[in-house]
């Protein structure tokens, strides 16, 4: 909002911009929760004896399904669901 204001007034910072608008691309859309869903549900690789958060957001790296996930990304996602790791 100060930006706005200190950009285009008084006016235009109180004003609330239409939707549609967003200055952001989706990086991560439905498909990639339910990617990153199926990978959390599949087994553990193998030395480890459970899943964590980080595993199927690394994995989704590499399959290059994505460059990044940031941490707090794939727990949300998970969160979502319900899905519990443990």
């Amino acid at each position: 909002m100060k930006k706005r204001f200190a950009e285009e007034g008084l006016r235009q910072a109180l004003e609330r911009k239409p939707l549609g608008m967003s200055r952001r691309e989706i990086k991560f859309d439905g498909e990639f929760e339910a990617k990153m869903i199926a990978l959390a549900c599949s087994e553990a690789p193998e030395g480890r004896a459970g899943r964590t958060v980080r595993l199927p957001a690394e994995k989704a790296v590499e399959l290059k399904i994505t460059d990044t996930v940031p941490p707090m990304t794939g727990q949300r996602v998970l969160k979502k669901t319900k899905l519990n790791l443990t």
